[in-house]
């Protein structure tokens, strides 16, 4: 699928993307660009090429977790060329965190600097051909996610995937979030509820250490679809902080077949749409 937009200009760096999704949380430490990077991973493991827009600019931890955190961006004539994470160029990166000095450097910015550089992310990065394109945003309902919905609203963005903790103050943080989605026009992909149980990595047992369905509840009354959930898996972790491909170590976990049927989910999803449109 080739997308079109409405006066497009006649080198657009987003034509050929195929959908766009963004990762939206209501409040920080839920898990979000764990699920961002998985989920982008799990796409390029079905073999789609995949792109992946990190503009939590204050907290960028995606390069980390790819391990290509000390990468460079480089510049063609058409615009910024984004940091591949595989040999195949199979899937890409653009990350406020290979513009900064060291790794440590705070960015200290005011809304209108960071509005500024997410449209230069948005117009200026050569995505190329892609199948997806995942925005992983920073927590609440900011500049940041007023700016990334209104650049890309004439792309028409498949939607909002929404991820919660199973506890109700997570719960109702995502309920604003829902809220910003409908005032904004945005699409609800679905909900995924993060950290639901702990894998025990001893036995592969999973208990629930903190509550377990609010995810699937909230969907429910909202009238959203439920993507799943994805339990705390100290495999899961560790791979994260040492940068290696969790998708591919551990293919027999229980948190590999959660995340395998979440994307399954969304493929699906957009099999459908694009076959309404064809």
């Amino acid at each position: 699928m080739r997308r079109k937009a409405d006066n497009m200009a006649a080198e657009d760096n987003l034509a050929a993307v195929g959908h766009i999704l963004l990762v939206l949380s209501g409040k920080g430490g839920v898990g979000k660009s764990t699920i961002t990077t998985e989920i982008a991973l799990a796409l390029r493991n079905a073999g789609k090429r995949v792109g992946i827009l990190d503009v939590d600019l204050c907290g960028p931890s995606i390069p980390r977790m790819l391990n290509v955190l000390n990468s460079a961006v480089h510049q063609c004539d058409a615009g910024w060329v984004p940091v591949y994470v595989d040999k195949d160029k199979m899937m890409c990166l653009m990350s406020i965190g290979f513009l900064l000095d060291t790794p440590d450097d705070a960015v200290i910015w005011r809304g209108p600097k960071k509005t500024a550089l997410i449209k230069q992310f948005l117009s200026d990065v050569v995505w190329g051909e892609l199948d997806y394109l995942i925005v992983d945003t920073p927590p609440g309902t900011s500049d940041e996610h007023i700016s990334v919905v209104e650049c890309l609203r004439r792309y028409k963005p498949d939607g909002a995937v929404l991820v919660t903790t199973p506890q109700a103050v997570s719960i109702g943080d995502v309920r604003r979030e829902l809220t910003f989605c409908k005032k904004t026009g945005l699409p609800v992909v679905g909900i995924i509820e993060n950290m639901s149980g702990f894998v025990c990595p001893n036995c592969s047992e999973c208990t629930n250490v903190f509550s377990s369905g609010g995810g699937e509840a909230l969907a429910e009354q909202s009238k959203v679809p439920f993507l799943g959930r994805v339990p705390l898996d100290p495999q899961l972790s560790r791979s994260l902080e040492e940068g290696r491909n969790f998708i591919q170590a551990f293919p027999k976990s229980a948190t590999f077949d959660a995340i395998s049927n979440i994307v399954g989910k969304i493929l699906s999803k957009d099999s459908e749409s694009s076959a309404l449109q064809s």
